[in-house]
């Protein structure tokens, strides 16, 4: 009708918009934010890219240590007296301009009567292809059975030499993965040790505090006043001369793993005097559970990432351990092969400058322990909650 007027929409004032709502959330947002402890924690590290190679790394190199026998190309105690001391071959692909596939040069030595050694030359004029998984030298595989396979095998009546020979004509690439086995697994049973020291010990300190907190923390002060590598130096030396191998093995293993607990202990100390004020912990003794069930079930689970950190960051110091004390005489002994029982033979500088490939056992040494501290690195701050 004329007369009547048209109603006025009534204006609503839109509300304000909140970025952290749920609808302004991205669908990576609304997975982080309600992500698990866990599932953030593997997130932080994924982001670590450095960390997430050498955890690779590392993963290889211990899945290497479960086929020893198959990757080497030659077994552990094989020796060719005509290449002693022989230097690396290199692995080519193309010869005088024509793609062969993988392949070495062969070597002939000559016999230098001014200075009595022996002296390799490279023919070029004769290839020698090299074999994939090839019937090679006999072995007991993990000391159960008998086999022959490898995964790569010199050509028929050739040499494979990658890293050279030592000064009884053993291949020096065969050797160094059949040392992996040893100072690699070493430092995970050392760790194992020393984890499970640092945990009782300093649960017992941190939970009961008092008169027990202050013996453990005296031994923690008496063992960290003797300087780390004279300490190792003097027990290693007091093993029995006629151990067995095997013997020898886990008496090293024992004494890193028992000289390596306290700077756990102490972590793991002060991480229970705070936790045992917390409610939960109370609630926990009131409905009668007992201290041993309080630390284990309630307490380190609340810190269970920072002790695998510690603990991943420990490993280096073990396989350095092993490694120098194996070099300096007092640690494993032939017929044991580690990474520290092959640097031995490289102590006399004359030899190294003649021979600088009987250093190579140090090169896995080096790039396993700057793996394990990128790794221990990035767990560390994905398990760091404010991070």
């Amino acid at each position: 009708m004329s007369g009547e007027r048209e109603p006025v929409p009534h204006y609503v004032s839109p509300e304000p918009f909140d970025p952290y709502s749920v609808e302004a959330m991205t669908p990576g947002q609304i997975k982080y934010a309600s992500a698990g402890p866990r599932t953030l924690m593997w997130l932080r590290f994924r982001r670590h890219k450095l960390a997430v190679i050498s955890a690779i790394f590392l993963l290889l190199a211990y899945g290497s240590t479960l086929f020893t026998e198959i990757l080497s190309p030659y077994g552990l105690n094989s020796r060719n007296s005509a290449f002693i001391l022989a230097p690396p071959q290199a692995v080519h692909l193309f010869h005088e301009g024509e793609f062969i596939g993988p392949f070495v040069y062969g070597l002939e030595y000559r016999l230098n009567l001014e200075t009595m050694r022996r002296e390799y030359e490279v023919d070029r004029n004769k290839p020698q292809p090299i074999r994939f998984f090839c019937t090679g030298d006999q072995y007991r595989f993990w000391g159960m059975f008998e086999a022959r396979l490898h995964l790569m095998c010199p050509a028929e009546g050739g040499t494979l030499y990658v890293l050279g020979t030592d000064r009884l004509g053993r291949d020096m690439l065969s050797r160094v993965l059949y040392g992996a086995r040893i100072s690699l697994t070493i430092g995970l049973i050392g760790v194992a040790i020393s984890l499970a020291l640092g945990m009782i010990l300093g649960g017992i300190a941190g939970y009961y505090g008092g008169m027990p907190d202050s013996i453990i923390q005296r031994l923690i002060e008496i063992l960290r006043s003797f300087p780390e590598l004279p300490l190792w130096m003097a027990l290693s030396a007091a093993l029995p001369v006629d151990w067995s191998p095997l013997l020898i093995y886990f008496g090293i293993t024992l004494i890193l793993g028992m000289l390596d607990w306290t700077g756990l202990a102490r972590s793991v100390r002060s991480k229970l005097m705070a936790l045992r004020e917390e409610d939960f912990c109370t609630a926990a003794e009131l409905m009668g559970a007992s201290p041993a069930r309080v630390i284990g079930r309630h307490m380190l689970p609340n810190f269970l990432s920072h002790i695998i950190a510690s603990a991943t960051l420990s490993v280096p110091s073990m396989i350095l351990g092993e490694t120098a004390l194996s070099f300096l005489g007092l640690g494993l002994r032939p017929p044991i092969t580690s990474w520290g029982v092959l640097l031995s033979e490289a102590q006399n500088i004359n030899v190294v400058v003649l021979y600088p490939w009987l250093l190579l056992p140090v090169v896995p040494v080096i790039l396993v322990v700057l793996a394990f501290n990128f790794f221990g690195d990035g767990l560390r701050d994905a398990a760091d909650p404010y991070s």
